[in-house]
């Protein structure tokens, strides 16, 4: 028989939900609705898929000798964690500001750095999707990586960790409609000038060390060199930590809800 003092306990307890526990909430929701919009999938999964097989069976470019998979694959692997770190996620957020989203997550008890983390986590979830995806693309048309397998994740990894960072600092202080146009203008910029369709090499000797310093060329870089087998290159590391750093720490100060 039960007695008072072993009853269950069923009084409520008020309060906020344990941190993590909040932020793989939030990221579930990140991902559901990622996976929903068609237009971030395009962006995400078919662009660089396309430009790998169109690049890759149509000498259209100059790579530089070599298998021509073999170069294209490691930057569109960084293309496609730039597509979802970037500027699929700075449109988002950036229209989630504008529709009132962001205003109504500001008044639960999930903070900025909580937010960002949970968006970081979305990001590193759909990118899991397109890895999957470009490399079974790759590996049908002849590309034959190897090397050091974790090297390339920690390269992704701080590679989404910077471009996440640069995608919340840009949403979290233009509008919308400026977001949209400035995001899509530096995918553009970056494709073309971060080495991802063909070396640096290529560009005028003047410009190389600044865009050796760009996310998006060290990342690109950096994936070339462990997937074929080299050392992890640690100025790429050094580069993709910095940017991570200052983005993420600009935008946790910065970020505004509304």
């Amino acid at each position: 028989m039960t007695t008072p003092d072993t009853a269950l306990d069923l009084t409520p307890a008020p309060g906020a939900a344990p941190f993590p526990r909040m932020v793989l909430a939030q990221a579930g929701a990140e991902v559901r609705a990622t996976l929903r919009n068609g237009e971030q999938l395009l962006l995400t999964l078919v662009i660089p898929v396309l430009l790998l097989a169109g690049f890759t069976l149509a000498p259209l470019i100059d790579v530089g000798g070599g298998s021509r998979v073999a170069f294209l694959a490691p930057g569109v692997l960084a293309l496609a964690v730039m597509s979802t770190a970037f500027t699929g996620q700075a449109i988002a957020t950036g229209f989630e500001r504008r529709y009132g989203v962001l205003k109504r997550l500001g008044a639960t008890p999930l903070s900025r750095a909580g937010l960002m983390l949970a968006k970081t986590a979305a990001v590193l979830a759909v990118e899991l999707i397109q890895v999957v995806v470009v490399v079974a693309v790759g590996l049908a048309l002849g590309w034959r990586p190897h090397g050091s397998f974790a090297a390339a994740a920690l390269l992704i990894v701080l590679g989404t960790a910077a471009f996440s960072g640069l995608g919340l600092l840009m949403a979290g202080t233009l509008r919308a409609e400026a977001t949209l146009a400035a995001a899509n203008l530096v995918y553009l910029v970056l494709l073309g000038a971060g080495g991802v369709m063909f070396p640096l090499s290529k560009l005028p000797e003047a410009v190389r060390p600044a865009l050796e310093v760009l996310p998006i060329s060290a990342l690109t870089g950096g994936l070339r060199t462990v997937l074929s087998g080299g050392a992890l290159p640690l100025g790429a590391v050094g580069v993709l930590a910095a940017w991570a750093v200052l983005c993420l720490g600009l935008a946790s100060r910065t970020f505004r809800w509304e």
